[in-house]
């Protein structure tokens, strides 16, 4: 993998503040787009503006084609049939969709993990409210680690529904998802996989894991914000009620009644983000060019270089397992210093841009009564010399303990 071949494709890489390069170290939160991305959507926009799936003329016909080549290559991407996928905004609007579609009885168990983002949990929470089922969450163990055992003994025939994150956007820890869906199959549990965190660093196959659902966004995989995918097994997806309705959703209707789209097209409701998808289609491309294995080398060793200093910085705490267990998220805190002042220092010294605060975790952190933390999170643009920039810069901030 050509570092600087790759970094050549990002534009904003180019930008300097203060005439310093910036060090984007946020990538967790947000990817940066390449410039293939970029000229996708461009081309929506320039050449192609037209309603898809509306109008017969070419540019309609352009869009409704583009489309589903890019339906075509997610399904390829995560190993899925086309009809399988479903284009949303994010991975929020996904969970929200199964949530709120799902035919869940009263008495159903949702069961989650302790290390949900609040998009995995509210929805759950809301939807048990609302429909009188009971959420429960499964802890981890004293290293940080899925407890499988935990889980085993959570499992009964109420439990309809299992909903965990596939790696975590706290710590970089990667659930052993396929073990959880086995387990909760043979309890006759259906399973949602938020891989929201992990799509763009591992091979997602939904037809290895034999996930019931997968969700992801666009945003965290080098394509546009706003763009999301829902993956869900034909059968059960046949069987979903479409949360939002409307335009593109309906095959017909009188002033009485309407007949249903087949999935996917039942749950896209009105016009879609045609530029977005087009941007996501490329992204997609763009990392099977570039294959997960390397991604995952590249992320380990800068992962390495930034915890193995972390470690030895006196009063530095890192969440989380062993290195050896997480992608390229650190988090992390320092005693006798507030983390939103070591981002905002870390900024304002050598525009190294990380994350400060709850993460969207807010559960995780009001239970191990922690406030918040530092999260840095390296992508494959990233360089050993820009995590040299990280340590040189923690290392004058760690002097004002």
């Amino acid at each position: 993998m050509d570092i600087e071949e790759i970094r050549a494709d990002f534009p904003v890489l180019e930008r300097k503040i203060n005439n310093k390069p910036i060090v984007y170290f946020d990538n967790a939160c947000m990817t940066l787009k390449p410039k293939q991305v970029i000229d996708a959507i461009n081309d929506f926009y320039l050449k192609s503006t037209g309603c898809g799936g509306r109008s017969a003329h070419k540019l309609g016909a352009e869009v409704s084609e583009r489309v589903e080549e890019t339906r075509k290559s997610v399904s390829k991407f995560i190993n899925s049939k086309p009809n399988e996928v479903i284009f949303t905004r994010n991975t929020t609007e996904s969970i929200n969709l199964v949530a709120n579609s799902f035919n869940f009885k009263q008495g159903d168990v949702i069961l989650t993990s302790d290390r949900e983002h609040n998009s995995n949990l509210v929805p759950w929470q809301v939807v048990a409210n609302k429909k009188k089922l009971t959420h429960k969450v499964v802890f981890s163990n004293p290293d940080m680690t899925f407890n499988l055992e935990a889980f085993k003994k959570e499992l009964n025939p109420k439990v309809r529904l299992v909903s965990v994150v596939h790696t975590s956007n706290l710590d970089g820890y990667t659930l052993p998802v396929k073990e959880i869906i086995k387990l909760a199959h043979g309890n006759g549990s259906l399973v949602l996989v938020d891989a929201a965190q992990s799509a763009g660093h591992q091979q997602v196959d939904v037809k290895s894991l034999d996930a019931d659902f997968v969700v992801m966004s666009g945003h965290k995989m080098l394509g546009p914000s706003g763009t999301g995918i829902l993956y869900g097994k034909q059968k059960l997806l046949s069987e979903l009620e479409p949360f939002i309705v409307g335009g593109d959703t309906v095959e017909s209707t009188t002033y009485e009644s309407h007949k249903f789209l087949d999935s996917p097209k039942k749950f896209e409701a009105g016009l879609q983000d045609y530029a977005g998808i087009f941007g996501l289609g490329a992204a997609v491309n763009y990392l099977k060019d570039i294959g997960f294995d390397a991604i995952h080398r590249h992320e380990q060793k800068l992962n390495k270089q930034i915890s193995g200093f972390l470690e030895k910085l006196p009063g530095c705490k890192i969440i989380g397992p062993d290195v050896s267990q997480r992608s390229g998220i650190t988090s992390f805190n320092i005693d006798g210093l507030k983390y939103h002042d070591i981002a905002l220092m870390l900024n304002n010294l050598s525009n190294v841009m990380v994350r400060s605060g709850q993460h969207c975790l807010h559960s995780w952190f009001n239970a191990h009564k922690l406030s918040g933390s530092v999260r840095a999170s390296v992508y494959l643009y990233n360089t050993e010399a820009e995590v040299e920039t990280f340590i040189s810069a923690m290392k004058q901030i760690s002097m004002l303990r």
